[in-house]
């Protein structure tokens, strides 16, 4: 297994914790997004959309951090990362979407450099935008999380994608100076999967291409 990653992507964060919950030994190939290099001819032709993570398994290549997930959860199927009852397996599915469809995306990389180079705002006005919506989707999430969180994890009693999504967007939310204080329960959660094994390793500053 190759997995294409760039150390500070949330969204390869979230492919690498994935992979180490699974046991699934991978290379990573460096992709540094911060000097463009995911939009050069070689890795496009990897990924046109020109984004990380990608897995390539054995020539089956792949793309898109949620998709990644249900892929390794249906070759490798323990730990479960998505519950089999449907029911638990949408709500599952909605927090990971929470955070991967209505967060990341306003806070990503490719965003806060449109707003430095072509809307001109200043460092003060893209920590408010960041902030902004880190405040209005963590608000929604912390309400969801104590509802359905059996005290560990974001989902009942057992980790799961909510939880893959989660920790990587705590650590880029705490990067960016944001205040987590009136989110207690997603802290504790966050704070509680970090010394786990398969999270730790998936860390940022773990990555062979850390600087």
């Amino acid at each position: 297994m190759r997995l294409y990653s760039f150390f500070l992507s949330s969204a390869a964060f979230r492919a690498r914790i994935a992979l180490n919950l699974k046991g699934v030994d991978y290379e990573t190939v460096s992709v540094n997004l911060a000097q463009g290099e995911h939009r050069e001819p070689a890795f496009l032709a990897t990924n046109p959309q020109a984004t990380v993570p990608v897995i390539d398994d054995d020539g089956t290549v792949l793309w898109q951090s949620l998709a990644i997930i249900e892929y390794l959860d249906a070759r490798y199927p323990s730990p479960r990362l998505f519950p089999a009852e449907p029911v638990a397996r949408a709500r599952v599915q909605a927090l990971a979407q929470l955070i991967v469809c209505e967060i990341h995306p306003l806070n990503n990389l490719r965003v806060r450099n449109y707003l430095r180079d072509e809307l001109k705002l200043d460092a003060a006005a893209q920590s408010r935008w960041y902030k902004h919506w880190i405040g209005e989707g963590f608000a929604s999430m912390e309400g969801l999380v104590r509802r359905f969180s059996g005290g560990r994890y974001c989902f009942g009693d057992a980790v799961s994608a909510a939880d893959v999504c989660l920790v990587p967007q705590v650590y880029n939310a705490r990067r960016f100076d944001c205040d987590l204080t009136p989110y207690p329960t997603i802290q504790r959660i966050a704070d509680g999967l970090r010394s786990e094994p398969a999270f730790a390793r998936a860390a940022p500053e773990q990555q062979p291409d850390a600087t």
